[in-house]
């Protein structure tokens, strides 16, 4: 990733979405991402660490995200995003992935996937502090748990009914995981402005 000679400049932060612009302009996913976004609220603690993070001249005062409505990953975790963004008191800029690969190409993850949500962090004056990708580490080893039991539940299940079956099962980890994703960031924030 190319810190110095970003694609990200504060010309290009400022022509993202709003979220709520976003939300306005979206096709698919929007009652999901509604419902998600009206149900969750950040911790008063976390909302608290976010404030104290935002105050310091190093802090992160600005989030860039990288979605697509279609995302499953996005639909539980972009509007947890706005709340981690309306908690904190951060400037939140939304590009549609598909539309700005030359931004995603800086945030692979594992230097490879293009994956969503990303949400990158910087200072009032644009400077880089850190991103987080996708989902959190929890919602990765358990997504993996899940696979494995529905294929040792039913070693002959089709490619369509296994796709029902993980979705249910993840579906109902979307609490969990949206929480999880709060604590990580907030670590994240923590330890990469010291």
């Amino acid at each position: 990733m190319a810190r110095e000679t970003s694609v990200v400049t504060p010309q290009r932060f400022s022509e993202g979405f709003t979220y709520p612009d976003y939300m306005a302009q979206i096709n698919v996913n929007k009652a999901r991402m509604d419902a998600y976004y009206d149900a969750f609220q950040v911790s008063d603690e976390e909302t608290q660490a976010l404030q104290s993070l935002n105050q310091r001249p190093d802090g992160p005062a600005r989030m860039l995200v990288l979605c697509e409505d279609w995302c499953g990953d996005v639909v539980r975790g972009l509007p947890i995003l706005a709340r981690i963004a309306e908690a904190g008191g951060f400037e939140m800029s939304v590009f549609p992935r598909d539309q700005h690969h030359d931004i995603m190409n800086e945030f692979l993850k594992n230097g490879e996937w293009m994956s969503i949500p990303t949400a990158v962090f910087y200072t009032r004056d644009h400077q880089y502090i850190c991103h987080w990708i996708e989902r959190p580490e929890a919602a990765d080893r358990e997504m993996v748990e899940i696979e494995e039991a529905i294929r040792a539940e039913n070693p002959d299940i089709t490619d369509q009914e296994f796709g029902r079956e993980r979705r249910a099962r993840t579906g109902a980890k979307a609490e969990d995981w949206q929480r999880a994703s709060v604590t990580e960031i907030v670590e994240l924030l923590q330890s990469s402005v010291g």
